[in-house]
């Protein structure tokens, strides 16, 4: 399985799914299953290097923004779900995080715990458990680092996904009084 198989499969649950994570997840553990044992591991050698490539400072920011805060495990749930939402989200994001302002996300899609369980459970299904990557994870996210005091002006184009109350960030501190 090269690059561009493993875009259409995940497009084509993208579209199956309708958008719908828990039903992607399910439709992609039917079609990881029905592949090949070779094509089974190019596929999650695919999924293990573009998580990497996601691995960066500017995405985990828009990330932040969109979801009021976004710690390690969410900013992995983060990468997962845009890989899920296809190739072409996938990369603009890369280009530039704002262009996440036009994606239809709900406050639970965002940062949806599970996309990648979806192929963990096929590859322990099929070999009692996930092989190693073919490469290392990076062991810091590329790009600069931002502060989380001033993160949502460097993306304009992104705003908080939660209630209508807006964002429990703020770029100056409330006092006590307020959080209750």
């Amino acid at each position: 399985m090269n690059a561009d198989q493993f875009w259409t499969l995940i497009e084509q649950v993208h579209q199956g799914a309708e958008g719908v994570m828990d039903e992607k997840c399910r439709l992609l553990r039917q079609e990881l299953a029905a592949l090949s044992d070779g094509d089974l591991k190019s596929f999650a050698a695919h999924f293990d290097r573009f998580d990497a490539k996601a691995y960066a400072w500017p995405l985990w920011g828009a990330a932040y923004v969109l979801n009021g805060g976004c710690s390690d495990d969410a900013f992995t749930d983060f990468r997962a779900t845009l890989i899920s939402m296809g190739r072409r989200i996938y990369e603009a994001a890369l280009e530039d995080p704002n262009s996440l302002g036009g994606v239809q996300f709900d406050r639970n899609e965002a940062c949806y715990e599970g996309y990648q369980y979806a192929l963990s459970d096929v590859l322990e299904a099929r070999w009692g458990e996930r092989p190693a990557r073919e490469s290392e994870f990076p062991q810091e996210p590329s790009g600069e680092e931002w502060d989380e005091d001033t993160v949502e002006s460097l993306y304009p184009g992104l705003k908080y996904l939660g209630d209508d109350d807006g964002p429990p960030l703020q770029s100056t501190p409330r006092p006590w009084w307020k959080f209750w």
